[in-house]
């Protein structure tokens, strides 16, 4: 049986995520501790106890969700499930590939922080608030969300963002432009089209600053050879070479998370077991979805959880 080991993006926040890990884990601790003291700050803080408001703003959301994916890791690691021991490969959705990076041993857990922070704050500056929208379509795939999208655009950007799965497709871009393809999905019969909340048209070319801004901080970090291959959302295939993971990185600001064929492909590859790491089972939910054979699939974010994996 060949496995992957996924790793959530945005969206998977609550608050409290990872605390009893770090209870139960010293090497759990240890990670909050390296995060906090790579941002020079008390981020695990805002996650146990802070405002959801907060803690929901990229800048905070992205670096807080890899710290609790690698804070499972390590959870794993102290019980003797380790990655290359036990996964074939590993991919995350959208800033979970900073995430699978990082587990792979391919990125440090400071230089992951750090890039973290940085590119949530570049995406964020990248449009100013109002300008940009995205919106989810549930019930087209992703052709047909493709098609909504040009049509909608009427001069103004709107990208299909996120292929999530067969019938759940992100559009982001200008505002309007967003909200005339939330109505031209509904007439095309999607089963539900809505504006997300979220505060930046995330995966678009709007997003070019920032992805200018990830290039040079990327550019002055070492990328290692990850110790299992690395299943990248603007290719939806395995890569290894580290010299080709910066450009990819900086191409996944603007590009589509092509999250429908990653799993695919890794299905493809033989993977019949996904194990989501960190908070949430939204991926699982996709996999599910998206896998076209029989898979099985496990979340890890709580003790119980890392507990359970080694039976």
């Amino acid at each position: 049986m060949s496995r992957a080991f996924i790793f959530p993006g945005q969206g998977a926040q609550t608050i409290g995520m990872g605390r009893a890990l770090a209870e139960t884990w010293p090497e759990a601790k240890a990670v909050f501790d390296e995060v906090d003291e790579a941002l020079g700050e008390k981020l695990s803080t805002l996650i146990w106890e802070g405002d959801i408001a907060e803690l929901t703003l990229t800048r905070n959301a992205q670096p807080a969700l890899m710290a609790t994916s690698m804070a499972a890791m390590a959870a794993l690691r102290a019980e003797g499930i380790t990655l290359e021991g036990t996964a074939d490969f590993v991919a995350g959705h959208s800033l979970g590939e900073y995430s699978a990076l990082c587990a792979a041993g391919a990125l440090t857990l400071s230089d992951t922080a750090r890039l973290l922070r940085l590119r949530g704050e570049a995406m964020q500056a990248a449009v100013p608030v109002g300008v940009g929208a995205m919106a989810v379509l549930l019930g087209l795939d992703f052709e047909g969300a493709k098609a909504v999208a040009e049509e909608a655009a009427q001069g103004e950007v709107c990208q299909a963002a996120n292929d999530n799965d067969p019938a759940q497709v992100v559009v982001s871009g200008h505002k309007a432009a967003i909200e005339r393809a939330v109505e031209i999905a509904k007439a095309r019969g999607a089963k539900r089209a809505m504006l997300l909340p979220v505060s930046a048209p995330f995966h678009c070319v709007l997003m070019q600053p920032a992805a200018a801004q990830m290039a040079e901080a990327l550019a002055a970090v070492v990328i290692s050879k990850p110790v299992v291959p690395v299943v990248v959302n603007v290719r939806a295939e395995a890569v290894t070479e580290p010299d080709r993971f910066h450009d990819l990185l900086v191409a996944q600001v603007t590009g589509s998370v092509r999250w429908r064929e990653s799993v695919q492909w890794m299905e493809g590859a033989g993977v019949t077991d996904f194990w989501e790491i960190g908070a949430g089972k939204a991926l699982s939910g996709m996999v599910k979805r998206i896998a076209a054979g029989e898979v099985t699939t496990r979340a890890i974010g709580t003790p119980d959880d890392v507990l359970a994996a080694k039976g």
